[in-house]
């Protein structure tokens, strides 16, 4: 016997859930096809059994319920941008775990500008754009269009990084953005992006989006983790990471004397987990009144993860030398400059202005407190000109430059206080993942 209060609250039920629901766009001609398709029956008269009938909507209304919930799941990939995913981004569009956005706007040259979609998660926001121009993008392509920040509610999120592609005919560019993170109680964002007008002055212009932090990807990992590295000239401290499905993110801050020296000895720190290094996405810095943070992008982390630990391999420091090279009887032979680091110089000339001493060391090598001594004086560098790399047979990179002074005596000997290198450290630091 049908319970009529049972169908009546299950009739309830589906009407708020389908009110819930988003249909999509082309749903309504799928469903007309799908009708056409159909042979016409000739109405027949049934008895009154509406109330199995009503009970049969609610089991159609179940089973549109749950196709739609797939429907909804393919419509969040995005398409045509498989050579910008890296693996893990990848596996995330494949999940559907995208945010499709698919809104466009034309640029003041005639090309269309169309936001694809969004990964979202709480270390990043990665936004996918196309631009398209049926007669060509021209030499400059991607460049009349240039994000610097996304705003929203409690949102200020600058951009961190681009890299785009172009189809052959230049008429079609698929591009991604990363921005920090945005709030999660933001709706509305607001893209605010430069181009170039027609005079060649720059266009500030904006470009509003809805979003839903509901669908951004939670937290995978976040830890404080508050240790601190003594290095040659300063120390640095890891305070926290944060690992997203999209990426992993170490914050911290330096106080380091000579890292403006290096700033690439931030990419020498490794991120070792399950004992295997994750791959380096890139790092920034910044300094304030207060000091210089720092921040290290790596890829997502691997799942299940059992171990986990920061190790500084390597780092900028400083080795002081009061080495003195002879300028006499020169040939092809290296000077050894410690840690494995060596000098050569190339060619030592005199001009009508100034003494001229091209030398070559390793890539990573800088010199401090050079001088040349004469037999009449101590002559103190001027200028480095003409820095160039040369890339050896085994791939090694060597710096060339031309070191000067303002003398025209011929000098004895080149005169080098120190050097500042990426130095080894080999310094492991753990990190709890219970």
């Amino acid at each position: 016997m049908v319970n009529l209060d049972k169908i009546d609250q299950r009739l309830h039920e589906q009407r708020e859930q389908l009110q819930a629901l988003k249909t999509p766009e082309d749903m309504d001609m799928r469903l007309r096809n799908a009708l056409d398709k159909l042979p016409s029956r000739t109405a027949k008269k049934r008895p009154a059994l509406w109330k199995f009938a009503a009970a049969a909507i609610v089991l159609s209304l179940v089973v549109l319920s749950s196709n739609y919930n797939a429907l909804a799941y393919y419509s969040k990939k995005l398409l045509g941008f498989d050579g910008l995913f890296n693996s893990t981004l990848q596996e995330l569009n494949e999940q559907g775990m995208g945010q499709v956005i698919n809104i466009s706007t034309q640029l003041l040259d005639g090309t269309e500008l169309t936001i694809d979609g969004i990964m979202a998660d709480s270390n990043q926001l990665i936004l996918y754009y196309t631009l398209s121009n049926e007669d060509g993008l021209g030499e400059t392509s991607g460049s009349q269009f240039r994000p610097h920040n996304i705003k929203g509610f409690f949102t200020n999120s600058r951009m961190i990084s681009g890299t785009a592609m172009l189809n052959e005919d230049a008429t079609e560019l698929k591009g991604m953005y990363t921005f920090q993170n945005v709030n999660p109680f933001a709706k509305t964002l607001t893209l605010n992006y430069w181009e170039n007008a027609p005079n060649g002055q720059l266009v500030d212009r904006q470009l509003k989006f809805s979003y839903n932090p509901n669908k951004a990807m939670q937290s995978v990992l976040k830890q404080s983790i508050k240790e601190t590295v003594a290095v040659d000239q300063g120390s640095i401290t890891f305070n926290s990471i944060q690992a997203t499905p999209t990426m992993t993110l170490v914050e911290g801050k330096m106080k380091v004397k000579n890292f403006d020296r290096m700033p690439i000895a931030n990419n020498e720190i490794l991120l070792i987990a399950n004992g295997k290094p994750v791959e380096v996405i890139g790092s920034g810095y910044s300094t304030s009144l207060t000091g210089r943070t720092f921040e290290l992008r790596y890829d997502a982390l691997p799942q299940p993860l059992h171990s986990l630990e920061l190790h500084v391999s390597k780092f900028v420091g400083y080795e002081e030398m009061n080495t003195a090279i002879p300028l006499t009887n020169l040939d092809d032979s290296p000077y050894s400059l410690g840690h494995d680091k060596k000098l050569w110089i190339d060619e030592l000339k005199t001009t009508s202005e100034q003494l001229e001493i091209t030398i070559t060391t390793e890539e990573d090598v800088m010199l401090e407190g050079v001088y040349i001594q004469t037999k009449q004086d101590s002559i103190e560098l001027n200028t480095t000109v003409n820095q160039r790399l040369e890339k050896e047979l085994d791939g090694k990179l060597l710096k060339q430059r031309t070191i000067v002074f303002d003398t025209l005596d011929t000098p004895e000997y080149l005169h080098i206080k120190g050097m500042h290198l990426l130095k080894s450290y080999d310094v492991k630091v753990p990190i709890k993942v219970d």
